[in-house]
């Protein structure tokens, strides 16, 4: 199973992720600001089920390739390497402004968590964020790969929601904070970007 060390490591880097506003983030504060706190929660929720579908998905593939195929590791490893690498400085150059609340009309917690999941499942983004950034952390001689990643990708939705719930709590305020203050925005997209590469250097120096 996981080593301490590797899975400290990993918490405290999605922590790092889910903790900085972003897509999944914003969209549930908006949720919550324009139809209320249990609606922002449903989003939040939804999400949190989108991801457990890429889980799924990345632990069936990537077992299999981890334990079967040194060579192909070593392509899904630096492809994953280079999306996120690419996906970093996408948002740091990215300059499209972010707004909160849209004025979206209130929606029910039912139809919020249906659409959350619908739009996290279709995004493939998630997918291939899902395939680069897990098998970083493991470790085949440290036992089933399979449960490795089942463990990585539980507490990487678990952390998600306690993210999004937190923020849909807190939404009103954080808006206020965000639409008052561009500059949260702007440096917002540096943050996660510098991440992302810094992610991305990494898998592409582990070996396997």
């Amino acid at each position: 199973m996981i080593d301490h060390t590797t899975l400290i490591t990993y918490i405290l880097i999605v922590l790092g992720f889910v903790f900085i506003p972003g897509p999944a983030t914003l969209l549930t504060m908006a949720r919550a600001a324009s139809s209320g706190t249990r609606v922002g929660i449903a989003t939040g929720a939804g999400i949190a089920a989108g991801d457990v579908v890429h889980t799924t998905m990345a632990i069936i593939g990537l077992s299999a390739i981890i334990a079967t195929s040194a060579l192909l590791f070593s392509v899904v490893k630096y492809a994953g390497a280079g999306f996120l690498i690419y996906l970093g400085i996408r948002a740091m150059l990215d300059k499209t402004p972010l707004e909160v609340n849209g004025g979206a009309p209130a929606i029910s917690a039912v139809r919020a968590f249906r659409q959350a999941v619908l739009t996290e499942v279709l995004n493939p983004k998630t997918a291939l964020f899902f395939l680069a950034f897990l098998p970083q952390f493991v470790r085949p001689e440290h036992g089933s790969t399979t449960l490795q990643l089942a463990l990585l990708g539980a507490v990487f939705v678990l952390l998600g929601l306690l993210s999004t719930v937190v923020f849909a709590v807190g939404a009103g305020r954080l808006g206020n904070l965000l639409r008052r203050h561009p500059a949260v925005v702007k440096w917002q997209g540096k943050v996660v970007g510098t991440i992302y590469c810094a992610v991305g250097v990494r898998l592409a120096l582990q070996e396997r």
